[in-house]
């Protein structure tokens, strides 16, 4: 149930707590004094600490409890006090402590009580404190295209599994729906959804991001701090263009994967990982790992269920029942209660291609929502629709040619916006600002 740490200079009382606790089903390491708990402290992490407030050597309970909440602040901890010793146990718990326990002890009873009830106290507490909570409703995952129906019975027999899940499609095609649909429909549904876009952040900061990191593991980790892969626990860890992520990152992933365990950055203590983990990416990772820049057994790790996303152009029956869903929030966004939308502009939405799939489209009809102003959507507010044709290719062009000119052209299209471009192109940021660099574009 729970990894617990016993501090206690005698002996038999740091047994028989071990032992009594041991049979409520948790997992106890004991130590005999501060220093010796210390150590451990920076060697593993633990849910609660149990130690006596007087203690000989070189570190007492209240300065294990200081060190404690340093190096651990999620943990929680209960000291042991004698009778005569109250005031030193209200000062602990000004500390930080969770509360304390009178020697001697009255019963086994007393010790299970308080030791859930503190337990109880640091999950709900976790809870309370993440960073990324699932999201209130989650939008349908189809809206009856046939082409769906396979899509969506897929999700709900891998939902009811722990199996790692690999989502995969064009950029837009609404894979972090389908990963929370996934959670939702879960027995993890009740703990926490955690999405990372692998490519919205630089190599440094998404190690610290993803793993945590100890107080003084780089310039500015002022304190501990954990990652998302904790903030996690018992819930889904969504990775969001996986394909991005670095190789050295890779090899730390495929640990987490496998042992279920991993450290912080800067730390030496093993933090257990129980999480469902749900991958997803635009990118050809077949390709990827012929080129050697995706390690293949990474991708046997996170492709035990592999799920296609098809693209808005290959369900087309879902796009005007989408298209009104995303005006129901354009109009709550504009303070608008209803948005219309004329018959023609109904089918110059239904015959589009939408390379962006729904992004696109949600963009699309927000930008004529605004064009519109207070009156309803008609065909000419779908700018970018009506009259587009594909840019004359010279047959004398290379690919890296055709390349550049579709990135050049597609900044132009959103005005200079990186993020949208690499959106609409289906690559991740990074990936962009590589082929600008290489390209030697300052669009």
């Amino acid at each position: 149930m729970a990894t617990i740490l016993v501090v206690d200079d005698e002996r038999g009382l740091r047994e028989f707590l071990a032992e009594a606790l041991e049979e409520d089903g948790h997992s106890t390491q004991m130590a005999a004094d501060g220093m010796e708990a210390a150590s451990l402290l920076m060697e593993r992490a633990f849910d609660l600490m149990l130690t006596d407030l007087r203690m000989p050597g070189q570190m007492d309970g209240i300065s294990l409890l200081r060190r404690a909440k340093e190096e651990q602040p999620e943990m929680e901890v209960i000291v042991l006090t004698a009778h005569g010793s109250v005031e030193t146990a209200v000062e602990a718990m000004k500390l930080g402590a969770f509360d304390y326990l009178q020697k001697p002890i009255g019963s086994p009873a007393e010790l299970s009580l308080l030791t859930s009830r503190a337990l109880e106290h640091k999950r709900l507490v976790t809870h309370e404190t993440r960073a990324a909570r699932d999201a209130p409703s989650t939008p349908p995952l189809s809206y009856g295209d046939p082409a769906m129906e396979p899509v969506v019975e897929a999700i709900r027999k891998v939902a009811s599994t722990n199996a790692t899940v690999l989502l995969t499609g064009e950029s837009g095609t609404g894979k972090e729906v389908a990963a929370r649909t996934v959670h939702k429909w879960s027995q993890r549904s009740r703990g926490p959804f955690v999405a990372v876009n692998c490519a919205a952040m630089s190599e440094t900061l998404i190690e610290s991001e993803l793993f945590g990191h100890e107080k003084g593991a780089f310039t500015g980790a002022t304190a501990a701090r954990p990652g998302r892969i904790e903030l996690a626990e018992g819930g889904t860890l969504f990775l969001d263009e996986i394909a991005e992520l670095k190789p050295a990152l890779q090899v730390k992933l495929l640990r987490v994967l496998q042992e279920r365990s991993f450290e912080r950055v800067g730390g030496t203590r093993t933090i257990e990982a129980d999480i469902r983990c749900i991958a997803a990416t635009n990118r050809d990772l077949d390709a990827m790992m012929r080129e050697g820049s995706f390690r293949e057994d990474l991708y046997h790790r996170i492709a035990v269920f592999p799920v296609y996303l098809p693209a808005l152009r290959e369900r087309r029956g879902d796009i005007l029942p989408l298209a009104a869903s995303i005006l129901e929030r354009i109009g709550s966004d504009l303070g608008r209660r209803e948005i219309s939308i004329s018959e023609d502009a109904k089918r110059a939405l239904a015959s589009y291609d939408w390379p962006g799939n729904v992004r696109d489209l949600s963009n699309s009809l927000e930008r004529a929502a605004i064009l519109a102003g207070s009156g309803g959507i008609e065909a000419k507010h779908l700018t970018g629709l009506q009259g587009s044709t594909p840019p004359q290719r010279s047959s004398g062009q290379t690919l890296a040619d055709l390349e550049r000119d579709a990135i050049e052209g597609t900044l132009q299209d959103v005005g200079g916006n990186r993020r949208m471009a690499a959106e609409k192109l289906g690559i991740g940021l990074r990936t962009l600002y590589d082929k600008l660099k290489q390209y030697g574009s300052h669009s």
